[in-house]
């Protein structure tokens, strides 16, 4: 149960992102049913493929300090921070937390 500090401290959030005060402020939120899984990993940014769809690779955070190990193929997921008409420019080894949404693996990186 949310303590009323909790519900106080969400508020004030809240009421800092209604009067467009978000400088600095990057935050990926994931709304999930009861008993669904979340469909959210990191992944690391292997290269461009086109537009603004790049090649990711799955990566393990570890313990502090220590690198990401990288796990699976490549994978194709759109860069929704982009324009979809213009090439990408996010850079090769920017990690991103990666979405499922429908068919489709999204992420949100601004450049």
């Amino acid at each position: 149960m949310s303590s009323e500090s909790d519900i106080a401290d969400g508020r004030q959030i809240l009421g800092r992102l209604a009067r467009g005060d978000f400088q600095g402020t990057e935050e990926v939120s994931v709304v999930a049913s009861p008993g669904a899984r979340v469909s959210a990993w990191s992944v690391k940014v292997k290269g461009l493929l086109s537009y603004n769809v790049y090649n990711v690779r799955t990566v393990i955070i570890g313990d502090a300090g220590s690198l990401p190990a990288e796990i699976g193929g490549q994978m194709q997921a759109v860069n929704l921070a982009e324009s979809f008409i213009d090439e990408g420019q996010l850079p090769v080894g920017t990690y991103v937390a990666m979405f499922k949404v429908g068919d489709k693996n999204v992420f949100y990186a601004p450049v």
